[in-house]
């Protein structure tokens, strides 16, 4: 079985260009970078191993200016775009650099959890300029930090439920070719609806009726609104954003025909391998768990919370798992896109999230599949309405996805990862209930309605919900 380490000596999958002729005292955070080509097939155990411990160290690494930190003449944009003028200092609260390590930010109660207030972010990624300095909301949306606990269960989940819409819309398609005449299909997967769709005999496809998801029917299951694909997107994206620090497959040049296109005098500051290991690493975090209060009074008010949960319709959007049919973990994966590695452009990698200690402890249902405990469906609500307003505090609307508009919080780890809210504004667990609206408002009146003591009940089922160190 695969344990996780906290530094482990990486010697199968690096090359030592960067640490030739260091000094033991040297401010380079990054000594050796995985080479790629080194990746291939399905990982064995110990391959596994070594790649993940490269991802911790990158993960924690304090990235300084001889690693590349910085991006001068480059913006923090998706798309690699130039700035119009050099930046007079390196960071900058707006649209980053805001922070020296992964681990600054991803941190309580571990390493790869979640942030404080304090380290808030501001997304600006649609403006291909970031000549500004202001936090004004007109800007930029401010984000709390998401914790990534369980993040690759996350991820296969979404590629399978992608799976089985793209499914149901091919049948569609077939059926109306095949019969002449529209076919309208619902779009469930894994229990969770998505609303529906018309496929019309010419493969015109109606679908004004879809809900939750993009109209391409993918699952994007990461970020407060639900718009990063993978956890190779979003690494490769938080890698520009935040540290300056640019992934060859997306700043390199077969995109941008530079090899240093934020002209700071780095050419090499992530390789492609260096991306598979910090994916690793982060696809192998261990999941949440539900804890077992050691106080009598907690675990019986837990347990009268646990029913209470699934009674005012919690678990209506919080459900409490979903389904996966396989724990192998393909990196790039099927729904990478332009701008990231993808299938059939390298020979890829995969390994078995089963290999790892934390696997065992997941259960399964009748057919076999294992049940990821993760309390959420992975589809998008409407999450304010004119009398709760609080969570519709956004002037921006990020990927097509309107202000007032998120995808449905994982509640796993919730009892560790205060303050909550996608900006963090909100210190207690009674306090972001208190603020759902909209597709949710039902849920929080009946929240309202219980009894003080049935409130607390839920709070106390609600805490036992922990990221363990």
């Amino acid at each position: 079985m695969v344990k996780r380490f906290s530094v482990v000596l990486v010697c199968s999958l690096i090359t030592s260009t960067t640490a030739a002729g260091e000094p033991a005292w040297t401010e380079r955070a990054i000594l050796e970078h995985v080479d790629q080509e080194k990746l291939s097939g399905a990982l064995s155990s110990e391959a596994l191993h070594d790649l993940i411990a490269q991802g911790e160290v990158l993960f924690s690494a304090k990235f300084t200016d001889l690693d590349g930190a910085g991006r001068p003449m480059a913006t923090q944009a998706i798309i690699p775009t130039k700035r119009k003028r050099p930046t007079d200092k390196e960071f900058h609260r707006t649209a980053g650099l805001d922070a020296n390590s992964c681990a600054s930010c991803h941190n309580q109660p571990v390493i790869g959890g979640a942030g404080d207030f304090t380290v808030n972010v501001f997304v600006s990624e649609g403006f291909a300029n970031a000549d500004f300095d202001t936090t004004d909301p007109q800007f930029s949306n401010e984000r709390n930090t998401n914790h990534l606990m369980g993040a690759g269960l996350v991820e296969l989940l979404a590629r399978e439920m992608t799976a089985d819409l793209h499914a149901i819309r091919r049948d569609a398609l077939r059926k109306a070719r095949a019969n002449g005449e529209p076919v309208s299909a619902r779009l469930v997967t894994k229990g969770v609806d998505f609303g529906a769709l018309t496929a019309m005999p010419d493969g015109i496809v109606d679908l004004e009726e879809i809900n939750g998801v993009d109209t391409d029917l993918v699952i994007r299951p990461f970020s407060q609104k639900g718009v990063m694909t993978s956890l190779r997107q979003f690494t490769v994206n938080a890698m520009n954003h935040h540290h300056g620090m640019q992934a060859a497959e997306r700043f390199g040049a077969r995109w941008t025909g530079e090899d240093d296109f934020d002209a700071d005098g780095n050419p090499v500051e992530l390789t492609e391998g260096d991306i598979s290991a910090l994916v690793a690493w982060q696809a192998t975090l261990p999941p949440p768990k539900v804890s077992e209060p050691a106080d009598s009074a907690w675990k019986e008010a837990a347990a009268t919370g646990s029913i209470l949960f699934d009674e005012i319709g919690c678990a209506n959007c919080h459900r409490r798992a979903l389904p996966l049919k396989s724990l192998v973990f393909a990196d790039p994966g099927p729904l990478d896109a332009a701008g990231t590695l993808r299938q059939g452009e390298v020979a890829g990698i995969s390994y078995d999230l089963g290999l790892l200690d934390w696997a065992a402890a997941l259960e399964k249902d009748e057919d076999g599949n294992y049940l990821v405990p993760l309390f959420g469906d992975l589809k998008r609500y409407v999450m304010a309405d004119r009398q709760v307003a609080a969570l519709s505090n956004e002037l921006l609307g990020q990927r097509f996805v309107e202000r007032n508009v998120f995808q449905t919080t994982e509640l796993w780890g919730v009892g560790s990862s205060a303050p909550y809210g996608h900006r963090g504004d909100f210190t207690t667990l009674d306090g972001i209930i208190r603020a759902h609206g909209g597709d949710a408002r039902a849920a929080r009146d009946a929240y309202l309605e219980r009894a003080d003591g049935e409130r607390s009940a839920l709070i106390a089922f609600l805490k036992t919900l922990e990221i363990k160190e």
